[in-house]
């Protein structure tokens, strides 16, 4: 057989993993754009302006604008990537995590489904104190209640969501998934911030 096929082949597979994580990251642009149901973004925008600096600032711009805009994506993918972290240093100094880290693939998937549940677990208490953010700024008609609980359920399933994308592009892509997620959010904020620059050098202020 000719050694080229295999050639061909390969190029093949290398090319539906590309494209698989471009569709993939197109997915997830076009989630950033989907706000939140029955928030007033309009009334919470100017809390993002250009000339805002702080924690929430750095949050923008790892979820990609995502914040800003008070999309179903607004957490990002801060929560799982809390959560890894959180289970690496407990894999390091507790007894029955260190044991599952050297079990091989078995201990892996253990440890993985362990970071599943601990980032559920963050993004709910970070969807509570945003969810209490946006319904300070704004003045919902809709009931108390039923706000919280549509803020709550919307921010954790985008991040469930984000981190399903994630893993899908590490398995059937290209290169670690939620890296190229983050990579995406950033590159993406790179324009307007180029733009803002620009004016405010316009403008004298730098």
């Amino acid at each position: 057989m000719n050694p080229s096929f295999f050639l061909k082949e390969e190029f093949g597979d290398l090319r539906r993993r590309l494209l698989f994580v471009v569709l993939m990251i197109i997915v997830y642009r076009i989630g950033v754009h989907i706000p939140i149901p029955l928030v007033d973004i309009n009334k919470i925008t100017t809390s993002f302006d250009s000339d805002n600096i702080g924690i929430f600032s750095l949050f923008n711009l790892f979820s990609g604008g995502a914040l800003s805009k008070v999309s179903i994506f607004s957490l990002g993918i801060m929560p799982y990537i809390s959560s890894s972290i959180i289970i690496q240093l407990l894999s390091t100094i507790w007894d029955p995590l260190l044991q599952l880290s050297k079990e091989g693939n078995i201990g892996k998937k253990k440890i993985s489904q362990y970071t599943r549940y601990l980032t559920v677990l963050l993004s709910f208490f970070q969807a509570i104190g945003m969810a209490k953010f946006i319904l300070n700024a704004t003045d919902s008609n809709f009931n108390l209640l039923l706000c919280y609980t549509t803020i709550i359920v919307t921010l954790v399933s985008g991040t469930m969501f984000l981190m399903w994308i994630g893993e899908q592009i590490t398995e059937n892509g290209v290169g670690n998934g939620i890296s190229l997620l983050i990579f995406t959010s950033i590159v993406s904020s790179i324009p307007r911030i180029i733009v803002s620059t620009l004016e405010k050098a316009r403008q004298g202020e730098i």
